[in-house]
């Protein structure tokens, strides 16, 4: 080759692209999890499918927990935007929570692939499933934080709701999990069965999040 020649080799991004080349790796990653599942995934595989030496892929991720690490973080992140919207647009405490509802919901039907990598997965390593939703939150840049955020954000606008006057039945972590729980039911199985003969997929996610709201606050 030239010594002066602004060929690029085969396989590496030009300076500044780096984040580009992240974000292929990421969506390598993501195909072969759902389609061969977790633990067939390697390194060479995922290297292969984004067109570059194992060692290259390296230079972004350590190994393939760390790109699952990062994929949920992205996944968390759609709906972390959601949240933000809702708090900056909704004061009334009840419709907060049900917005938040709506939202979750909203977003695992959207992003059904994700959904299914990161809550329906299968055969994931325990350091990864380990990670709870009760994980501190005080380093955002911790990998894999993103779901112990979106759960925080749900605990704080059921205290604020209760610290407003609202009367809860649970405590209010206890209301977040009943409130994430039945959300997942639906989105879970919108997801898995979309070929199933339900009655009414609007209606199926209004009539829980009716029940959602009638358990989790106290009548008056």
């Amino acid at each position: 080759m030239n010594a002066f020649s602004t060929a690029v080799p085969a396989g590496r991004k030009k300076r500044g692209e780096g984040h580009t080349r992240r974000e292929e790796i990421l969506q390598a990653a993501k195909e072969l999890f759902l389609e061969l599942g977790y633990e067939a995934t390697t390194i060479r595989r995922i290297a292969d499918r984004v067109g570059v030496s194992a060692p290259a892929l390296y230079l972004y991720f350590q190994d393939k927990e760390q790109m699952m690490l990062a994929l949920c973080d992205q996944t968390f992140g759609y709906l972390i935007e959601s949240i933000k919207e809702i708090e900056a647009t909704v004061s009334e405490p009840r419709e907060r929570i049900r917005r938040f509802g709506e939202a979750y919901l909203k977003f695992g039907l959207a992003h059904p692939d994700e959904y299914k990598l990161v809550f329906l997965g299968a055969n994931l390593p325990e350091s990864i499933r380990k990670l709870g939703h009760r994980m501190p939150t005080d380093d955002p840049t911790r990998p894999g934080i993103g779901g112990a955020v979106v759960f925080q954000r749900l605990v704080a606008i059921l205290a604020e709701a209760e610290a407003s006057g609202l009367k809860l039945n649970y405590p209010a972590d206890t209301c977040a999990e009943l409130c994430w729980m039945a959300m997942h039911g639906v989105a879970a199985a919108l997801i898995m069965k979309p070929e199933f003969p339900w009655s009414n997929r609007d209606l199926l996610g209004t009539g829980m999040l009716d029940i959602v709201m009638k358990g989790l606050i106290r009548a008056d």
